[in-house]
């Protein structure tokens, strides 16, 4: 079969963030995330022997009609989408005009919201396939296969027949990572893909685990694909970035994993960064767990090459840390800023506001926290969103249940203003998440940064993280115009 694995291009000025996201937002100065579970799909259903084109239109910065064209020359016969909430409208057009030009080209639906809403799609829209859970890579294989008549269709698929919707049972994970192929970077068009985050190029992506071992943030649409944690092998993991090193002379990973793992898996893998000689070629950053690691185990990370961790802080008030399931403290953030920085390690932060139980003077707590861990040096960047509740989530339960949703058009769903009713206007929560990124604005901050510079490459990453801040400005500076 001829399969297209695509991100269609949505039209306008601003860039739609999709790729590997848990969250989701328009920007005008965008940076893509390496979609790697689509990624295993084209290459296990290239290895299978299946004709794969990977059509990630919105980083390859395509143009609607680039895209019709192409689906019109190519005639795939299925085309595969990873959609999410806030552009899950545009997708179900897209389909519509799909099947209306192609009818006999089949269409799939994968990512966490047709997972938490598999129906809603089926009723919206003519897509023939809404593949639910998070390993939609071996689903998608074994759809493709199934349709060749080799084998029946794996649970977790919703399909129609004969008039209606059906599905074959509740997703499973038992899928083995660790029988997953190393990516075809060539075919998945590695070289598009890169956060602001990155200093050193070359640069690609890893994905050790899937999700995150802790698992239980209310607000995190990633539990609704992943509710059970299971990781690969760290040999394999060691031989994939040996690869990446060796073939295309990798200098610095994100490896994708909503938490990397720790413990005995954490102490083998450094280890075994050390002992191959990869801690010396490549730079590696991971999202990570506040509150999890010892100064010890930091330590440990450094030696093994480790650069920089993405902490959620979320929130600086006790009482919204518990409400979100964080398992963490106020204090423990501090502490593990504190720690991670002692190592050698480059702390960037994440946090939310919009909470409906926090007040204006438990939102500045967060602008404040952020503030003084940046200007004290206890972490080095940041990223502020709107806290939105994302449909299978059980802070979008929560919010139901109360009556604390604004709407359910889900269009509105993209960080671009509140959803959530709170104490705080509108206008005051977009006013404090540019608050937050003018953090980086302090002279104190700034000389630290300044006075940090090493290389020509710590210099690029300064420019490129000083025009990511200030898009970021600008498209809240948008979203207060439009709100």
């Amino acid at each position: 079969m001829k399969v297209i694995i695509s991100s269609p291009p949505l039209g306008g000025a601003l860039h739609p963030t999709l790729g590997q996201n848990r969250q989701f937002q328009w920007f005008h100065n965008p940076s893509f995330i390496y979609p790697m579970v689509p990624a295993w799909a084209a290459t296990m259903l290239q290895e299978k022997g299946h004709r794969v084109l990977w059509n990630d239109a919105v980083a390859m910065r395509w143009s609607v009609e680039d895209f019709w064209e192409f689906i019109s020359r190519e005639k795939p016969d299925l085309v595969a989408i990873e959609t999410k909430t806030p552009v899950v409208k545009r997708h179900w057009e897209i389909i519509s005009r799909l099947k209306s030009a192609f009818p006999d080209t089949l269409i799939a639906l994968t990512g966490d919201h047709v997972t938490a809403l598999p129906r809603e799609s089926l009723e919206m829209s003519p897509v023939d396939y809404v593949l639910t859970g998070g390993d939609y890579d071996f689903l998608l294989v074994n759809l493709v296969e199934h349709l060749e008549g080799r084998c029946a269709m794996q649970a977790g698929i919703w399909h129609r027949r004969n008039g209606g919707f059906h599905n074959t049972g509740p997703f499973a994970l038992d899928h083995d990572l660790d029988s997953l192929p190393e990516i075809d970077r060539e075919l998945t068009r590695w070289e598009l893909y890169g956060e602001h985050l990155f200093i050193k190029k070359p640069h690609t992506y890893t994905m050790a685990g899937r999700d995150c071992w802790y698992g239980r943030c209310s607000f995190c649409s990633w539990t609704t694909l992943y509710p059970r944690f299971r990781v690969r092998s760290h040999e394999k993991v060691l031989d994939e970035i040996g690869h990446l090193v060796e073939r295309y002379g990798i200098r610095e990973i994100f490896d994708d994993t909503g938490t990397f793992p720790s413990g005995g898996w954490l102490e083998r893998f450094c280890a075994g960064m050390v002992e191959r000689g990869y801690a010396e070629r490549v730079s590696i950053s991971c999202n990570a767990r506040v509150g999890a690691l010892s100064e010890q185990e930091y330590r440990l990370m450094a030696e093994a090459g480790f650069r920089l961790l993405k902490f959620g802080v979320e929130s600086a008030n006790q009482k919204t840390l518990d409400r979100l399931n964080k398992g963490t403290t106020v204090q423990e953030i501090v502490e593990s800023c504190r720690m991670a920085k002692q190592a050698g390690l480059t702390v960037h932060l994440t946090t939310m506001v919009g909470y409906p139980w926090e007040s204006l003077e438990d939102a500045r707590r967060t602008l404040d926290l952020s503030r003084k861990l940046l200007t004290t040096g206890d972490a080095d960047m940041l990223q502020a969103t709107i806290v939105i509740p994302y449909p299978g989530t059980p802070l979008y339960d929560e919010a139901r249940d109360n009556n604390w949703l604004l709407t359910t058009d889900w269009d509105l769903y993209d960080m671009s203003a509140p959803v959530l009713e709170s104490p705080i206007s509108p206008d005051v929560i977009n006013r404090l998440t540019r608050g937050l990124y003018r953090a980086f604005l302090s002279p104190r901050f700034i000389g630290r940064t300044l006075f940090s510079i090493r290389s020509l490459d710590d210099f690029k990453f300064l420019v490129r993280a000083g025009k990511a801040v200030l898009g970021h400005l600008r498209d809240f500076m948008r979203r207060r115009a439009e709100h």
